[in-house]
């Protein structure tokens, strides 16, 4: 039985190295691609693309465990009196238009909730880079839910927050600032979740990278597995 898996694996070497023989284009594109993930890897752990931009500074939230395979982040404050702000954040699309050191804004959602109280404050931002200060906020959405059930799409949110009036809205952006959602968060947000996305595309070339050497070191074994 030993004898016949024997002969079946180099059956199977065989097969393999004839293809290679036949299809050796196929392999010099191989290597071409190789050497692109090294040369990609190398250039983007020699790079700090954001090297010019504010960092912020969480204050006083704290973050959830993250993970890099993971597209949002959540951070959470509590107050004294009992009262919670979180805040979860995730890039959206690229922005190349504009010349500015982070090629994405961020879509951010803000959650107040009182002590003893089901009701919650939700606030839909979007964060953007300032070149005078970093960056800023702007809300697109309030709305007022009588409990986490209210959560759902289907429910009524309440007017549009752009048809509010002009004075309310400046004082419900005040109203996030005092809660810290201020210029060093959004500037920590935006530096953060770009910073990652650095990783998780590092990260995704050396899966690739790791991945041909694998296929590499295979070929290797079965031709000494012939000689």
């Amino acid at each position: 039985m030993m004898l016949l898996g024997r002969v079946r694996e180099v059956k199977q070497s065989v097969v393999h190295l004839r293809h290679l023989c036949h299809n050796p284009q196929r392999h010099i594109q191989d290597l071409e691609l190789l050497k692109c993930f090294k040369s990609e890897i190398q250039f983007e752990l020699s790079s700090n693309h954001f090297q010019n931009a504010q960092t912020g500074s969480l204050g006083d939230f704290v973050m959830e465990p993250d993970s890099l395979s993971s597209k949002d982040v959540v951070l959470r404050r509590k107050f004294d009196s009992g009262e919670e702000v979180a805040v979860s954040a995730i890039l959206g699309p690229p922005n190349y238009e504009e010349d500015t050191v982070f090629p994405r804004d961020a879509f951010m959602k803000v959650c107040v909730k009182k002590p003893t109280l089901s009701s919650i404050l939700q606030f839909d931002c979007g964060v953007h880079e300032e070149t005078d200060k970093g960056s800023d906020f702007d809300i697109y959405n309030a709305y007022y839910l009588r409990s986490p059930a209210f959560l759902k799409p289907s429910n009524y949110r309440g007017p549009l927050f752009s048809t509010l009036d002009n004075e309310l809205q400046h004082a419900l952006k005040e109203y996030l600032i005092v809660k810290g959602i201020g210029v060093s968060l959004t500037n920590f947000l935006l530096h953060y979740l770009h910073k990652r996305e650095q990783e998780q595309y590092v990260n995704w070339l050396k899966k690739g990278e790791a991945a041909f050497l694998a296929t590499e070191g295979s070929l290797r074994q079965s031709v000494e597995g012939l000689q």
